[in-house]
């Protein structure tokens, strides 16, 4: 059975009928009259440029927990204010 893209109310192909199944998941519309409308190939747009954005902020919020920030936080829980980053090694104090 064909599937139908529905936006605001109607069928982006056009057709009318109580009889027409539709969806407004992308990915299930079998309808070539739809899939090759505008409507439709705007709202495929904004779903891949939307994963892209939630892909390129969980691969930031991921560089966010590299070892710099991590020895950061290591050095500055440590006590005193004489300390410098020489090395990875168990060096509190300079």
């Amino acid at each position: 059975m064909v599937m139908h893209y529905k936006v605001d109310g109607h069928l982006a192909c056009g057709n009318h009928g109580t009889n027409l199944t539709s969806t407004r998941e992308l990915a299930r519309v079998k309808c070539r009259t739809c899939r090759n409308t505008e409507v439709f190939k705007e709202a495929r747009r904004t779903a891949r440029n939307a994963a892209r954005r939630a892909a390129r902020k969980a691969k930031a919020e991921n560089a966010a927990n590299d070892w710099r920030s991590a020895w950061q936080q290591r050095l500055t829980a440590l006590p005193g204010t004489s300390r410098l980053p020489r090395g990875f090694a168990d060096q509190a104090f300079v």
